[in-house]
């Protein structure tokens, strides 16, 4: 069971890592001024980060993941030690799983902000 915390630690840590509202996403530059784009980029950041990101989905996740960790622990019969590690890593797993959805919607909104004003968002 340790190993499996380590391993949900490792996945938390990635997800975390990602972008979210500060994603650059790849943009066909071509006849754009930079400038320009720049502004518009830091503006749809800004909109993004007005989203549900990873703080707030992180939690909602690592939540239930304790709740269906534990109750994992409890049927398959676990002792209140292999109880409280099967919600731990519930709650990683959870946690990891929200933290991505979070920084998802953001850089989706980022991406949609900057296609709205006419740039060709290629990613």
């Amino acid at each position: 069971m340790n190993k499996l915390v380590a391993l949900c630690s490792v996945v938390l840590v990635a997800a975390v890592s990602c972008a979210g509202a500060d994603v650059r996403p790849i943009v066909d530059m071509k006849g754009v001024n930079q400038a320009s784009y720049d502004k518009d980029l830091q503006e749809c950041q800004d909109y993004a980060k007005e989203q549900s990101g990873m703080g707030s989905t992180a939690a909602k996740g690592a939540g239930a993941g304790v709740v269906v960790g534990g109750l994992l622990g409890l049927v398959t019969g676990g002792n209140a030690s292999g109880i409280a590690q099967a919600a731990g890593a519930g709650a990683v797993i959870g946690g990891a799983g929200g933290a991505f959805s979070g920084n998802q919607a953001q850089e989706a909104v980022v991406k949609r902000c900057l296609s709205g004003r006419g740039y060709k968002v290629l990613n």
